[in-house]
């Protein structure tokens, strides 16, 4: 049974995880806009750009990205989906509240856990702003990732009782958030990314309840991917990445990811940098993952299999 337990759980987790918007409690104003005015005239609404296998800009949307830079605004950071997975409280257990989660290093578990999470090394850095440019000083984020097998920990089959490849940091004076971990695997059906949820203090991110100012994921870029896939550990997102691209991810694919697509430097023997300027609404407030059914677990509206996770217990 504990078998049969296992294959539904990874079967679950690669059926539901990061299906867009379905898994959202609130729509997306980018998106709204999309869909109430339609295609680049939205976007040339709030300032973006037309993504549509070129980075020209044209008519009105290169107006407005003119108009956006005479006033020193920044286009806002698309908001995106948290998942069903991201330990945030919002479906399942709660890791921010956890002592030893405020961290740089997020290699490793801590607590009652300790195991590592294995992988290309890779620091990412997002610099997180207001809508005018300025950095936002003592603001936090709390980040997360899969492992190179594209797992979960407290969630996925085989590192329910890891809490790795998470945590929480403080912006410098530069409005910058940076931690120490490894390359993200390409799973089934999503590009290679990392989550993240922008908090407007620590305080705030490690309470349990504090508001979320942004919700969002970073974008690898597909050069260094097949870079680091073509290591050892990595030979099942060689694959799945083959099997998707920017413009049809159902995260990334509405734009291209255009504010969320990070700058990466570095080598597989070196390790890598990646580094991400954000602009986001001081005053936002947003949710978390995909709500859970009541009686708490997997995918909302509905019951997880059998074997899929339940909270964690306090």
């Amino acid at each position: 049974m504990q078998e049969q337990g296992d294959q539904d759980n990874a079967a679950y987790v690669r059926r539901v995880h990061d299906k867009g918007l379905q898994f959202d409690l609130r729509t997306m104003s980018r998106r709204r806009l999309l869909a109430a005015f339609g295609g680049v005239g939205a976007l040339a609404l709030v300032g973006g750009t037309a993504a549509c296998g070129s980075t020209a800009e044209t008519g009105t949307t290169a107006a407005a990205t003119s108009a956006a830079a005479a006033t020193g605004t920044a286009t806002e950071v698309e908001s995106e989906t948290a998942g069903p997975y991201p330990a945030d409280g919002s479906n399942g257990p709660d890791v921010r509240t956890e002592s030893g989660i405020v961290r740089k290093d997020i290699r490793t578990s801590f607590g009652d856990s300790s195991g590592t999470a294995e992988g290309v090394p890779l620091e990412f850095s997002l610099v997180v702003t207001d809508l005018n440019g300025k950095a936002l000083t003592g603001a936090a984020v709390y980040a997360w990732h899969c492992d190179r097998d594209g797992n979960y920990s407290l969630y996925s089959t085989g590192v329910t009782d890891q809490n790795y490849l998470r945590g929480i940091q403080e912006t410098d004076a530069s409005g910058t958030a940076t931690f120490t971990s490894i390359f993200p695997a390409c799973y089934s059906g999503r590009w290679p990314h990392i989550h993240f949820e922008v908090y407007s203090s620590p305080a705030d991110a490690t309470s349990g309840d504090g508001p979320i100012v942004k919700t969002s994921q970073i974008a690898i870029p597909q050069d260094v991917a097949d870079a680091v896939y073509a290591t050892d550990g990595y030979s099942k997102s060689v694959s799945n990445l083959s099997q998707v691209s920017l413009d049809t991810d159902n995260v990334f694919g509405d734009d291209s990811a255009v504010t969320e697509l990070a700058t990466v430097t570095g080598s597989v023997a070196d390790g890598y940098v990646a580094k991400l300027t954000i602009a986001v609404d001081p005053s936002g407030e947003e949710t978390g993952g995909g709500g859970a059914p009541a009686g708490g677990g997997g995918a909302p509206g509905g019951t997880p299999p059998s074997g899929a996770p339940r909270p964690a217990s306090s």
